[in-house]
């Protein structure tokens, strides 16, 4: 993760960050609601997907809101929404968004974070939710570093 490091500043300025998936019904959206949550003012956050959802995944924002990040506004985007637009870092979340979108033209700085589908596991409702909350988990852990390394 060393390019996360360099992406990171000590300035106090507004970062436009882009999360991308295939669907941007799970771990994009969760990606979006996490750094509205901590990194607040000092980010503008967007997410999107390659062949979106049509809603976004109940577990996701159930998960979400278990630690009260922002849900509302929360709904599936195109990618092509975006491809105009720059951005300081673009984040593809999965293997297929990192493939179909190896290379973002306004992004001034792509990583890749190779996450696991939740929406893909099957079983209880708590089995579910239980790996939608390991996900989000990671993702939160991952934007700490981002965040808490930008604030040093």
């Amino acid at each position: 993760m060393g390019t996360i490091y360099q992406y990171c500043s000590q300035e106090k300025q507004m970062r436009r960050v882009l999360f991308l998936c295939t669907g941007n019904s799970a771990r994009s959206q969760m990606a979006e609601a996490i750094l509205r949550k901590l990194g607040g003012e000092n980010f503008e956050v967007r997410s999107a997907g390659t062949d979106i959802a049509s809603e976004v995944n109940p577990y996701a924002i159930e998960a979400l809101r278990e630690i009260d990040a922002p849900v509302g506004g929360l709904h599936p985007k195109k990618v092509n929404r975006f491809t105009n637009q720059e951005f300081d870092l673009v984040v593809t979340v999965c293997d297929n968004a990192k493939q179909q979108c190896p290379h973002f033209p306004g992004a001034k700085q792509m990583l890749h974070w190779s996450l696991e589908d939740p929406a893909a596991y099957q079983g209880s409702h708590f089995e579910i939710l239980t790996k939608f909350r390991e996900t989000r988990d990671e993702i939160e852990s991952r934007i700490r570093e981002i965040i808490l390394k930008r604030e040093a």
